[in-house]
């Protein structure tokens, strides 16, 4: 007994086909966004946040700045509210005071401050 096999002739366009799907992997990886750090990462997710948005940001500038506490003081005292927690980061040679306050309607907000220059 024989067996038959029928093989169908329709060409397929191998070449077109590669050239179709890396012209597709190339707009997808052109249309990824790049690289970013993970600053910019938070910064982008706290802009987003409702309880990270300032409605003022308080800046003293002072010819010698202030210190940490006294920004603690200063912005307590302009918003009437809880300070939750305080750091100090160095910006262009420049000491920035982050103070976050918990005002009275329950949202925590961030207030910066200029310190000392370095």
């Amino acid at each position: 007994m024989t067996a038959c096999v029928a093989i169908d002739r329709t060409s397929y366009h191998t070449w077109d086909m590669r050239m179709l799907l890396t012209l597709l992997i190339l707009v997808a990886a052109a249309c990824l966004p790049g690289p970013a750090s993970a600053f910019e990462l938070e910064e982008a997710l706290k802009e987003q946040h409702v309880q990270y948005q300032a409605d003022a940001e308080y800046r003293v500038v002072q010819s010698d700045g202030m210190t940490l506490s006294q920004a603690i003081e200063s912005v307590r005292r302009k918003t009437g509210g809880k300070v939750v927690s305080a750091e100090t980061r160095v910006q262009g040679g420049r000491e920035v005071h982050h103070i976050k306050v918990l005002t009275t309607d329950g949202k925590v907000k961030t207030h910066k401050v200029n310190g000392r220059r370095r």
